[in-house]
């Protein structure tokens, strides 16, 4: 398995944002060009003002979770730099998933894109619109195993991150193995399928 973590080229380190705070999110598709939304919203995310992609994970093929009766998705993580706070990062990511088609007709559904808010620096919040951290974040292979990928070092979570992601593949891994990956900043794939 291919662990590595991508990272932004030296001039795009440059363009970091002042007083930014590291997030993370994950992202998946199992509607339409799965690969190509995940890249869309890639691109998305980081062409907003106050949001830059840093690090993105490999792209893994994942059964789905709760509604089963659904085609495989595509699951990845990216770690942030953002200047917004927690609930204005979410509305940011929600409205990226209605610009890519996202509907909301089925919990737990197929979809176009699902973006979820997972970490925030130190931030821990319990409200009706955002738990941070995510609530059911280390239940999910298909979470953490990309979270593992790119959860910067010397996190508080992540040996935890580490240790969940680990004992999930030995467990089976929720059907999940490594697809592809992104050569971020400039989205260009190779399949490792």
């Amino acid at each position: 398995m291919n662990n590595s973590k991508h990272s932004l080229s030296s001039s795009a380190q440059d363009q970091k944002l002042t007083g930014a705070a590291e997030a993370y999110i994950a992202l998946g598709s199992n509607v339409g060009d799965r690969s190509k939304l995940l890249q869309e919203a890639l691109l998305l995310i980081d062409s907003h003002s106050a949001i830059k992609v840093i690090r993105v994970s490999g792209i893994y093929e994942t059964d789905p979770v709760g509604y089963t009766d659904q085609p495989s998705f595509l699951n990845m993580t990216a770690a942030l730099l953002t200047t917004l706070g927690p609930f204005e990062l979410l509305h940011a990511l929600l409205d990226i998933e209605k610009q890519l088609g996202r509907t909301r007709d089925i919990r737990w559904g197929p979809r176009t894109m699902d973006l979820d808010l997972l970490l925030m620096e130190n931030v821990r919040l319990d409200e009706e619109e955002l738990t941070l951290p995510h609530p059911r974040m280390m239940e999910r292979a298909f979470v953490l195993v990309p979270l593992r990928d790119v959860i910067g070092s010397g996190h508080p979570l992540q040996e935890q991150v580490n240790q969940f992601a680990v004992r999930a593949l030995q467990d089976g891994g929720e059907g999940i193995a490594l697809w592809n990956t992104i050569n971020w900043p400039d989205a260009s794939a190779h399949s490792e399928s």
